[in-house]
């Protein structure tokens, strides 16, 4: 009986945390990026400076698209592309000042679209049981 509540519970949440999560991460700016280019993006200020192999398995695709991705990165001026200080036949492609402030952008919008929503759709008493399941979420995010 407990471990079928705990099942329940848990398919309610992953069914109602997928879709924020995506929508969240559907988010872009007018005329802005990808949400591959996002992603390379992130996962540059996450992990730090990469090899386009490195960056493709990551992201789990094909070096060429790869390529396509942080060549356009690259164009906007997003990210550079530097010869790998231990390896001069490889190149290591890194987040430039103007690549950091395009996430911030994207990461303030986010924060605007979530912290509107819960303004517009929670009660006082609701947004307080929010709060009170943070700890919670962590805690799992954490065991997960």
């Amino acid at each position: 009986m407990i471990h079928e509540d705990a099942a329940r519970l848990a398919a309610e949440l992953r069914a109602c945390l997928g879709p924020l999560v995506r929508r969240l991460r559907q988010v872009h700016l007018d005329g802005e990026l990808t949400l591959s280019q996002t992603s390379v993006l992130v996962r540059l200020d996450r992990e730090g400076p990469a090899t386009p192999s490195e960056l493709a398995a990551g992201e789990g695709i094909r070096p060429q698209s790869m390529g396509t991705i942080v060549a356009a990165l690259r164009e906007r001026g997003l990210v550079a592309r530097d010869p790998d200080p231990h390896d001069g036949r490889r190149v290591v492609v890194s987040l430039t000042d103007a690549g950091l402030e395009a996430l911030r952008g994207l990461r303030r919008e986010k924060a605007r679209r979530l912290t509107r929503a819960i303004t517009e759709e929670l009660t006082p008493a609701e947004r307080g049981q929010l709060a009170a399941a943070i700890p919670l979420l962590e805690r799992l995010s954490r065991r997960v």
